[in-house]
């Protein structure tokens, strides 16, 4: 029996009864929904969306701020036996069309305002529901689904993620791999039924929907929060007595920069950052603004939801490090014949265990680049994330972060593919060619810079800043863009992304 078989998961629509019946289990504004009544909205929720879908098995997919329907919709779709697909509400028509197409979505869960913004892109064989019918489903009282039976392996989510290749590629997240996320993020972050939670991540993310299930596995509440400005949080703060909050460098950035009532950071308690590095700067920032709170720096991919934590003892005395692997990863560092490095000896990172995805939905051949077999060393064996990122190991067994191997940009806490910016910005019709990339950015983690070779000679710089604002969501906007009349090639024909990035300073060539 491997390491991994030892260990027991539930179906995640269980959740709803980890907390105490009357317990706070979900504020929205002036509401609050208990366990008792989470449980019973979601199996209300659930028989209706299997209705809606036609059958077990089918995808089902939200597109929406944080409603209550938004923070039910992974138990109610996983007790239905569907596959819940949570589509990020940034995204624009063009990208949620994809999304819907590649999943072979059956229901799409949203609001008349983003049904059209699809237009002709929604797919023939998805039905729209507006998200208010869905809402009224759950106050119905009717009588609803009991808890599930799935299996641990069963397929309960499909998280789409930017790929460096161009369109985004779907996660495949089984019960287990959601049950023992939860489970692993409560017992480190050492949530109590006590805590409330303000989840401001948006819940298409993998720690964004985590936030929901880690809280509600310790019998904590969660208060979603859609914020504008950094004001919102401190308001939504002191309005829930958050003791927990989950953020991105840029987002730390904002929070210490805005005025904070010493009462109000005061109930701050734990932080935790995902999406990109803490500097060291930022972090005694967020020491001095929140006294009281301690700060747990992570690192994950999707692929296999999160794979360290830097203990806060450590924080003070390690602030670049990506800390160890959490309850129920096994990370090593590995050279490429997949022997395990020395202390201080560059590797990529490998994750092993029972996190690890089941790959990507309908792609086997990019399942095969990421996901191969765990490195002999593995005490879990089976599957493995291949990461691409390159770490070292000190003596302590702390990681650190060296570099990455793919084209993605990491800005302002997302993943972004530089070929489906490029793809859109050709398709306005204005250009020839364009070549994206990050640039280090202190508010962002990286700034997007766009390099553009126009038609004929013209430089319609109005023309496609519209029409980028228009086709792609703000997180993926550029910061610069620059036209030039000629762009390098290597020997192969292809554009030289690396004399690109390297010269885009200069003065656009004749």
């Amino acid at each position: 029996m491997t390491k991994a078989e030892n260990l027991s998961s539930r179906p995640i629509d269980h959740l709803t009864r980890c907390g105490a019946p009357d317990a706070a289990a979900l504020l929205i504004g002036d509401r609050v929904t208990t366990f008792a009544e989470l449980d019973a909205g979601v199996g209300r929720l659930a028989s209706w969306l299997l209705d809606q879908a036609g059958g077990p098995g089918e995808r089902v997919a939200s597109w929406s701020a944080k409603t209550r329907l938004a923070c039910l919709m992974p138990l109610a779709a996983a007790r239905a036996g569907l596959i819940h697909v949570p589509v990020n509400p940034l995204l624009k028509g063009a990208q949620v069309a994809h999304i819907l197409s590649d999943s072979g979505a059956k229901l799409l869960v949203t609001n008349g305002a983003r049904a059209e913004m699809l237009g002709d892109g929604l797919p023939g064989e998805c039905v729209v529901q507006d998200i208010k019918i869905g809402e009224e489903v759950i106050d119905s009282g009717g009588r609803g689904l009991p808890l599930s039976i799935a299996e641990p392996d069963d397929l309960a989510a499909i998280l789409y993620t930017s790929g460096s290749t161009g369109r985004p590629k779907g996660v495949m997240l089984s019960h287990a791999n959601l049950w023992l996320g939860a489970e692993s993020v409560a017992s480190y972050l050492k949530i109590a039924p006590q805590d409330r939670v303000l989840a401001v991540l948006p819940l298409s993310f993998d720690y964004g929907q985590n936030q929901l299930l880690s809280s509600w596995y310790a019998g904590a509440a969660v208060a979603p929060l859609d914020y504008l400005t950094a004001r919102d949080v401190v308001k939504a703060v002191a309005r829930h007595r958050a003791t927990t909050l989950a953020g991105v460098p840029p987002l730390w950035v904002q929070l210490v920069e805005a005025e904070w009532p010493a009462e109000t950071a005061a109930h701050l308690t734990r932080l935790t950052n995902s999406g990109g590095a803490l500097t060291p700067s930022l972090i005694d920032a967020m020491r001095a603004t929140f006294p009281k709170a301690a700060i747990y720096p992570m690192y994950g991919l999707t692929e296999a939801f999160r794979s360290t934590y830097l203990d806060p003892k450590f924080v003070a005395d390690h602030p670049t490090s990506m800390g160890r692997a959490i309850p129920h990863a096994e990370i090593l560092v590995c050279r490429p014949d997949g022997t395990i490095t020395a202390d201080e000896e560059p590797g990529e990172l490998v994750h092993c265990g029972p996190l690890v995805a089941k790959g990507y939905w309908r792609d086997e051949e990019r399942t095969a680049q990421r996901f191969k077999p765990a490195p002999r060393a593995s005490e879990y064996g089976g599957m493995a994330v291949w990461s691409g990122d390159t770490v070292r190991r000190d003596a302590n067994h702390l990681l650190y972060f060296v570099g990455r191997d793919d084209a993605m940009i990491k800005t302002a806490g997302n993943r972004v593919s530089p070929t489906e910016i490029e793809d859109v910005a050709v398709a306005s019709g204005l250009i020839y060619e364009a070549v994206a990339f990050g640039v280090p950015d202190a508010r962002l983690g990286a700034a997007i810079t766009l390099i553009v070779r126009g038609k004929d000679g013209v430089a319609d710089e109005e023309g496609l800043a519209a029409y980028l604002r228009q086709n792609l969501p703000n997180f993926m906007q550029p910061q610069a863009i620059e036209w030039r009349g000629a762009l390098p090639r290597n020997p192969n024909g292809k554009l030289d992304r690396v004399a690109i990035a390297a010269d885009w300073t200069k003065e656009p060539m004749a």
